[in-house]
């Protein structure tokens, strides 16, 4: 194998591709990329067992062959890279030479016969979303993260499924247990979708998925064989999809009989923000009480003090007063993009339901802590 590519052509890819590669599948190979010399341009191929991407890229090639290469080494080489062209050249016994000129590093590969299989799906029944719309769902969802010791699928995982309304409506649904998410997106036209099958996509693979939308313009999305495909024109990512069921949520977000209060979001998050600032793993909670035009926050922890915090509000309904964890409010203001934020509480047993003022395409519920 060898052949000589541009710095700028591999290096961004090569950044992105850590996420996949550093995490630990029980394999030492998925710490390698498998690098193919084809014809006219080169294919990168990473995988941790759960997640695969490859992609092909301009490459001028001295003759074919293939390479499973460390990929933090690699990436570290070729940014820290002097020249803009990159020479590699496989020698004897899987030894790789990267150089141009004066710079030189000989690596040792590992057998590229060892790398896992990434299933090559061309026929997929996918179909076409905005990137950017995609890049906001995404964030929406997987800003509730997954406890690392915990099984259940859908806390690891993010529920896809299709809404039958005026207009098609794919939503995607995420929880932890103590608060959910849902956001929607509009088609124009109905979309190919499974709906009568429970879509479980690993938060840590959508996660992968973002670091690779394109920053504008469409994609190309589908589920086929238990995976789930996102495709660009030079690129792909690959993530089996979770077994399991998504418990039913629809009940949960009802918002009957709901007081709504229209807040400042950044006044908001900077509020919880000093809030939280004595707060520590054994008190973590604030209490919101809310009263005629009153907005009150408070902590106490019995190692550190205590706090109060109050804003003016337009609210006429009863006092309520209830306790939340302020980092699950902060967490979801910090994927909002509007300036104003509708709150709105029904009794102290319920959730609080939380969402923009204008945009109502996103949906966030907080369960209450026991007081």
């Amino acid at each position: 194998m060898k052949f000589s590519v541009k710095k700028g052509d591999i290096l961004e890819v090569l950044s992105r591709l850590q996420g996949i590669t550093g995490r630990k599948s029980g394999l030492a190979i998925t710490e390698n990329l498998l690098i193919q010399a084809n014809e006219n341009d080169i294919t990168i191929m990473a995988t941790d067992l759960e997640t695969g991407f490859w992609g092909r890229y301009p490459a001028s090639i001295g003759s074919a062959g293939k390479a499973a290469i460390n990929s933090r080494k690699l990436y570290e080489i070729v940014r820290d890279f002097p020249s803009d062209d990159v020479d590699f050249y496989e020698i004897e016994n899987r030894w790789i030479e990267i150089g141009k000129q004066k710079v030189q590093y000989r690596i040792v590969g590992m057998n590229p016969d060892d790398f896992p299989e990434i299933p090559r799906i061309e026929d997929t029944n996918d179909f076409e979303i905005d990137s950017v719309e995609l890049g906001r769902m995404i964030d929406k969802t997987i800003m509730i993260g997954s406890p690392g010791d915990d099984r259940r699928a859908h806390i690891n995982g993010v529920f896809f499924e299709k809404i039958s309304r005026k207009k098609k409506t794919l939503r995607m649904v995420s929880t932890d247990g103590s608060r959910l998410s849902t956001v929607d997106y509009e088609f124009e036209k109905d979309f190919p979708f499974p709906s009568e099958i429970c879509i479980l996509i690993p938060k840590k693979g959508l996660n992968e998925v973002k670091k690779f939308l394109p920053s504008a313009g469409p994609l190309r999305i589908g589920f086929i064989h238990n995976h789930f495909v996102a495709k660009k024109e030079n690129e792909t990512i690959l993530i089996r999809l979770l077994e399991g069921s998504f418990p039913k949520y629809e009940d949960i977000i009802i918002k009957e009989n709901c007081r709504e209060m229209v807040i400042n979001r950044h006044v908001f998050l900077m509020m919880l923000k000093r809030m939280s600032i004595l707060s520590s793993d054994a008190y973590k909670g604030v209490i919101f009480n809310i009263t005629d035009g009153r907005f009150t926050v408070t902590t106490t922890n019995p190692d550190l003090g205590e706090s109060k915090e109050e804003m003016d509000i337009v609210y006429d309904g009863p006092k309520y007063e209830a306790a939340f964890n302020p980092k699950y409010f902060m967490d979801m203001l910090s994927v909002i993009d509007e300036e104003e934020i509708r709150l709105c509480i029904i009794n102290e047993e319920r959730p609080c339901f939380v969402e923009g003022k204008a945009d109502k395409r996103f949906l966030s519920v907080i369960m209450p802590m026991r007081l």
